[in-house]
């Protein structure tokens, strides 16, 4: 059974920097594409970024520069780094993995 858990959200000012982890089960993250989608209150779900088997990433030009995700394959687990957050960063984060999708996790940036 495949799950994934998202964690690392919370409430921080602007500017400031959070840590998101995608903890994975039933599955090797290593060998599979993973992707980070956001969606903000009232909005669609949108990309945000992506790590290939590779571990190459990509990211939405809103965030490039900003954000980074990487891999540990020993905890199977893939992180968003996000710094210099902006108030329009606010959104429910998602991590997902050939169609399996975690619970998300709540980031919130506000003074």
């Amino acid at each position: 059974q495949v799950q994934l858990v998202e964690s690392g959200g919370g409430l921080v000012p602007p500017g400031g920097s959070l840590r998101l982890s995608c903890a994975a089960s039933g599955l090797a993250l290593r060998i599979n594409i993973v992707y980070w989608y956001r969606q903000a209150p009232g909005k669609e779900r949108d990309f945000v970024a992506k790590l290939t088997r590779y571990g190459v990433a990509n990211y939405a030009g809103s965030v490039q520069g900003r954000f980074t995700m990487h891999r540990d394959d020993a905890k199977n687990t893939v992180y968003l780094q996000m710094n210099s957050l902006e108030p329009e960063d606010t959104a429910v984060y998602y991590c997902t993995v050939t169609g399996f999708w975690g619970q998300g996790t709540q980031v919130t940036v506000s003074s």
